[in-house]
């Protein structure tokens, strides 16, 4: 589990096939903050752009890190096969940890699009454009997950296209992930609230009528 709060920002250094077909994934090299992989072991979990992986090798002495990336996840994710492209990444939430965000599986739900990202005043405006499947997720002041990071939605807008939404990001947000570099038309990762899930499904239980058993 995570919370969204970015605690650095790495960079994919190196990408190899892990195999000659479409069916297989790709082994990303992480180069990653000075002194960030110290209490990292082999198997410890880090998400990468708001996805979960599994650390799979540890070089301290150049602060990289590996991590193998199946096809499935590769399909259903963007900025995770881009050698030189910037990651924003988060440990795994430990027991006796502040939950500064909210709770964060690390699965991504969708991919979404940035429409909008400009300066206003001190801050910048960010919109972005959920697949429409995302929408009824969404909610004025609810939570979502733009590439990991733990954000607050300030506007909705259901559109034929999907479900466009505003969020405010204050200069620190900006200076410190990689949400700085995005433009728009930007694929983005997102990851709905978890809350939201569950109350789609405790609402939606017993709607159906079960099947008789054959």
């Amino acid at each position: 589990m995570f919370t969204g709060i970015i605690t650095g920002v790495g960079r994919i250094a190196a990408l190899h096939d892990l195999g000659s077909s479409l069916e297989h994934g790709k082994r990303l090299t992480i180069e990653a903050p000075a002194g960030y992989l110290d209490d990292v072991g082999l198997g410890d979990s880090i998400a990468l752009n708001g996805a979960c992986m599994t650390v799979t090798s540890l070089d301290l002495s150049r602060q990289h890190f590996t991590i193998d990336v199946s096809a499935e996840s590769l399909a259903r994710t963007t900025g995770l096969s881009q050698p030189g492209h910037h990651l924003n990444l988060e440990k795994a939430l430990r027991a006796h940890d502040r939950l500064g965000g909210h709770i964060v599986s690390g699965h991504v739900d969708g991919v979404g699009t940035v429409t909008h990202f400009a300066q206003v005043g001190e801050s910048w405006e960010l919109r972005v454009m959920a697949p429409p499947e995302l929408g009824k997720y969404l909610a004025y002041k609810g939570s979502i997950t733009v590439n990991g990071v733990s954000l607050t939605v300030n506007q909705i807008s259901d559109t034929a296209r999907g479900c466009e939404f505003s969020i405010n990001l204050i200069p620190h947000t900006v200076q410190n992930t990689a949400l700085g570099q995005l433009a728009a038309g930007s694929p983005v990762n997102l990851e709905i609230d978890t809350v939201a899930r569950y109350v789609e499904r405790m609402l939606g239980a017993g709607t159906l009528t079960p099947k008789e058993p054959s």
